[in-house]
């Protein structure tokens, strides 16, 4: 087996666990954060904050005994800039119309839902217009730039192990309390559902997995933007070939597999990007859909509002701007980037909650009223 051929059956097969995790235990980002201002509660958020906590835990461990070999900033994680805070907003009003986040949506994708399929066509979308302003959006994060600093170590002057050794001891501490008191659980009957705190668990090890192996956590967001190139070079290649971004191949990371740095882009051309990101949005489509024919939860209805498809339209269309503009989505800097204590996406996740509030007010006020 050549070197491509094992990084594509590797990223399949962790998209194929993922998308089962997920489905299984709907875990789902974006209910979260709408369920926290909709109903002043969200059990789910818990295994949020146990899944970053266990990443953290264990990207550092891998880190410390040599499985992992990053320094930041790099183009897996960069310099802060108020644009991650901005693009964190966007985002958040974006997940929450369009009903599911980048990979939720893949995987009620895979379960038959039709307002997931019009939210995958609005990040394809969406991710492809971002090409026509990048040239704007690129000055304007160079000119917002904070400091020097890529991660809260680097900013306070200390060692990572020691600022991550405090962070999961209070972290600890809560989720202990919350073990104690059943907060953890969620009663459910249904045969075949996975504890979310288990999937925290199983995504954790998932994502160590996909760092350690393929030089970068989870993250399909670039390859939406791919995807619109290739379609749009279709339609019209003399525009594709005069737009920077699509031509641009400034995102650079090392591949322990095949030990090569490889350089990629979001353009219509088959790279080492495409080589990870491809094989693990199918996977998790397919394996959330073996997930549902399994526990008979496939299920295709046409007869859903047509305000709520426009919603997740329109939703997944912000999404795909957004996750561009920040750089990159909810998965990347939840599941990547905080648990490295990177700087850009605290930022992002300090957008992203009053985006969620917001797109919560919206949802409520015009997509779901009576």
């Amino acid at each position: 087996m050549d070197g491509q051929t094992l990084i594509i059956v590797i990223s399949a097969i962790l998209g194929l666990a993922s998308g089962i995790v997920m489905h299984r235990s709907d875990f789902c980002i974006a209910g979260m954060f709408r369920d926290l201002f909709l109903f002043r509660n969200s059990p789910l958020l818990r295994s949020l904050i146990l899944l970053i906590a266990l990443s953290m835990l264990l990207f550092e461990s891998a880190r410390l005994v040599g499985i992992l070999s990053y320094t930041l900033p790099s183009s897996l994680f960069g310099l802060p800039s108020l644009t991650n805070l901005l693009g964190g907003m966007i985002f958040g009003v974006g997940m929450v119309l369009a009903g599911g986040c980048v990979v939720s949506t893949l995987y009620k994708l895979g379960s038959g839902s039709l307002p997931a399929a019009c939210a995958f066509v609005g990040l394809i979308t969406g991710s492809a217009l971002y090409a026509e302003f990048h040239p704007q959006w690129k000055q304007l994060t160079t000119a917002t730039r904070l400091g020097n600093s890529a991660t809260l170590p680097q900013l306070l002057g200390l060692s990572p192990t020691l600022v991550i050794f405090i962070i999961l001891i209070a972290t600890g501490g809560i989720l202990y309390q919350w073990q104690r008191k059943g907060l953890l659980l969620r009663p459910n009957r249904v045969k075949g559902y996975l504890q979310p705190r288990t999937a925290a668990l199983l995504l954790a090890v998932i994502g160590l997995i996909s760092f350690s192996l393929l030089g970068m956590p989870l993250g399909i967001t670039t390859s939406y933007a791919k995807a619109g190139a290739f379609f749009e070079q279709l339609l019209i290649p003399q525009h594709v070939a005069n737009l920077g971004y699509f031509q641009g191949r400034g995102f650079e990371y090392f591949l322990p597999l095949s030990n090569q740095t490889l350089h990629a882009g979001a353009g219509p051309f088959w790279d080492g990007l495409a080589l990870v990101q491809f094989p693990l949005i199918a996977g998790i489509v397919i394996g959330s859909a073996l997930s549902a024919i399994n526990m008979g939860k496939f299920n295709c209805r046409f007869n859903i509002p047509r305000r709520q498809l426009f919603s997740a339209l329109i939703g997944g269309i912000i999404m795909g701007l957004a996750s561009r503009m920040s750089p990159a989505c909810n998965v990347w800097h939840l599941l990547g980037g905080l648990p490295l204590l990177s700087l850009q996406s605290i930022l992002f996740t300090l957008g992203l909650i009053p985006g969620a509030w917001f797109g919560t007010i919206l949802f409520t006020r015009y997509v779901v009223k009576q």
